[in-house]
């Protein structure tokens, strides 16, 4: 019956896509985000859905689509220079099957990155698409919700509708991801056209940004709890009475404390005291590692290079009562485990030319959502209202990721290339407005016959 219900949701997503082109877009950001091929038994694992629904997209672009005043951005074509690297470093990876298999993902994710923005003509479809993340998300993250309020969670053990560890089924992605929505989920109940800012857009928002409050708390991981930190601060920053709703959001946390779990505080206090976490530990030697190796290795190693590191470091912890803890040393040896940071993955399997490419997307991003912020804040135009908070809502959770990113291995994931290209394609439709805006001429009122002006 699911499979059955998966294979009628999408044919009538298809047939919807003939008459609105733009729709089969839509399509292929569901699939690329949900994964229904995975959720399914049988029907839709034999079939490349996702590859049909790239090529629809494209197709119905080409016949249909209005390509007057195409101009791609210099992040496009940073992009473009990114996945053309990606692809020289596949071709010359220390693991050359292994390589292979993460390219067979990435190359997609990128190149949907740099055609998406061509598709964003007009508010609506950038509403449309900032609707469908935002609602593809929320299946993960409502269900993920749910098991936390009714079992309380766990590390590894949350349940994200499939039994598989990777995408935004993982859970420091989905705890990354979930944080990073809640701007753009608050700016949907506000100025969305959609689905209008009424009464029950708005409860329903705040309950889908209750819900990504709990993914943290039920996936037990550390990364989700400082990017609540840092979104808790940059809203902060923006509000009038920092000082009272702050202290009004620090009491609420810690009177939240004694209902957490006593797996998640335990777990949190490893923040503090790494060196007692094997997990954090780890990470911090394959760092090391890698900064080591890319030294030696300026271009990179290709994609998985981390299979080839090995390393020992020391572990310890206070073992014993209360009161009579010593101190505990022990050696710990490993090999091939993953960088567990984006800026490491980008390092260690591009080198220092695909870091640079990489971080120069990211921060491009960051200062044109930052001027479109400020240029369009005061504007007296009632129907660019909506614009500075957009730019705001996705600088904001451009910064999450980021924060995120430094702890997880997200560096090609493809819903923030989809974010990215949210923020591409604001900028370059806001480009369109304003040489219209001025190519419009104006001509002075001429005097009547027999009139001095």
């Amino acid at each position: 019956m699911r499979d059955l219900f998966f294979v009628i949701y999408l044919a009538g997503f298809f047939a919807l896509g003939l008459k609105r082109p733009f729709l089969l877009v839509l399509a292929y950001a569901y699939i690329d985000i949900v994964s229904p091929q995975r959720l399914s038994y049988f029907l839709l694992n034999s079939i490349p859905i996702s590859a049909i629904a790239f090529g629809l997209a494209v197709l119905g672009w080409l016949i249909a689509d209005d390509k007057a005043e195409l101009r791609p951005s210099v992040r496009q074509i940073l992009m473009l220079t990114l996945l053309s690297w990606c692809a020289y470093t596949t071709m010359n990876a220390d693991f050359p099957l292994e390589a292979m298999t993460k390219w067979d993902w990435v190359w997609k994710a990128l190149i949907f990155a740099i055609f998406l923005p061509l598709t964003l003509r007009t508010r609506l479809r950038m509403e449309a698409l900032a609707v469908v993340l935002v609602l593809c998300a929320s299946s993960i993250i409502i269900t993920g919700g749910m098991k936390t309020l009714l079992s309380g969670g766990g590390y590894g053990v949350l349940n994200l509708m499939v039994a598989d560890n990777s995408g935004l089924y993982e859970g420091s992605t989905i705890s990354t991801v979930a944080i990073a929505i809640i701007p753009l989920i608050l700016w949907l109940t506000q100025y969305g056209t959609i689905f209008p800012p009424d009464r029950f857009t708005k409860l329903f928002g705040w309950a889908l940004c209750g819900a990504c409050l709990l993914i943290p708390i039920g996936t037990e991981t550390r990364t989700g709890l400082l990017c609540i930190l840092l979104l808790g601060g940059l809203m902060l920053m923006r509000t009038q009475r920092r000082f009272l709703y702050g202290g009004m959001l620090g009491i609420a946390a810690v009177a939240a404390v004694p209902f957490l779990p006593s797996t998640f505080t335990s777990r949190m206090d490893t923040i503090e005291n790494y060196q007692a976490d094997e997990s954090a530990s780890t990470r911090v030697a394959v760092w090391q590692w890698t900064w080591g190796y890319v030294k030696d290795h300026p271009a990179g190693g290709g994609f998985d290079a981390y299979l080839g590191n090995s390393f020992r470091y020391e572990k310890t912890q206070m073992v014993g009562p209360p009161g009579a803890q010593t101190l505990e040393r022990n050696i710990v040896v490993d090999k091939g485990r993953a960088y567990h940071s984006a800026y490491f993955e980008m390092l260690g399997e591009q080198g220092f030319p695909g870091f640079l490419l990489w971080a120069m997307i990211h921060g491009l991003s960051l200062a044109r959502t930052e001027w479109i912020r400020r240029h369009y804040r005061r504007r007296d135009d009632p129907t660019k209202a909506w614009v500075a908070p957009l730019a705001l809502a996705l600088q904001q959770g451009h910064l999450v990721y980021l924060l995120g990113a430094l702890f997880i291995g997200i560096a090609y994931q493809p819903f923030i290339f989809m974010l990215l290209a949210l923020q591409i394609g604001l900028s370059t439709y806001l480009a369109r407005q304003r040489r219209h805006e001025e190519a419009v001429p104006i001509f002075a009122p001429r005097a009547a016959k027999g009139v001095t002006a």
